[in-house]
């Protein structure tokens, strides 16, 4: 599973490095010191509580709205069956559900905890692979 930067955390959950950082300083996000002395979190951790934030906050006014738009976010749960997967990701305050073929979420990794693209397109949400 990806260890995310502090600034991958804040850019997915929609805040500030220095507010990630609170949190982590007042125990809210778990972050692990890596070899070379920086702070990471695992994306397990940060589906977790991205899942959590969401719980309790509202989606607030729209102001503006694109036909077109390409969300990097974390994914927070995938349900497979026979056929068909369902998976959800949380980017920003946004929460995005896809359903694809089981074997377009195999092919692609997808697993909670992992980073990816929602592009959405109308009623269409193709999730990607971002470039590491």
């Amino acid at each position: 599973m990806p260890n995310l930067r502090i600034s991958e955390a804040a850019a997915m959950l929609g805040v500030s490095d220095d507010t990630v950082r609170r949190w982590i300083d007042n125990g809210r996000l778990v972050a692990t010191t890596l070899d070379n002395g920086r702070k990471a979190i695992d994306g397990k951790e940060l589906a977790a509580f991205a899942q959590r934030m969401t719980e309790t906050s509202e989606p607030g006014v729209t102001v503006a709205a694109s036909a077109r738009n390409r969300m990097r976010g974390i994914v927070t749960r995938v349900l497979k069956d026979g056929v068909m997967a369902q998976v959800e990701m949380q980017a920003g305050p946004f929460r995005i559900v896809s359903l694809m073929s089981r074997e377009a979420a195999d092919e692609l990794g997808l697993e909670v905890g992992s980073v990816a693209v929602a592009s959405i397109k109308s009623t269409n949400v193709v999730v990607e692979i971002p470039e590491a």
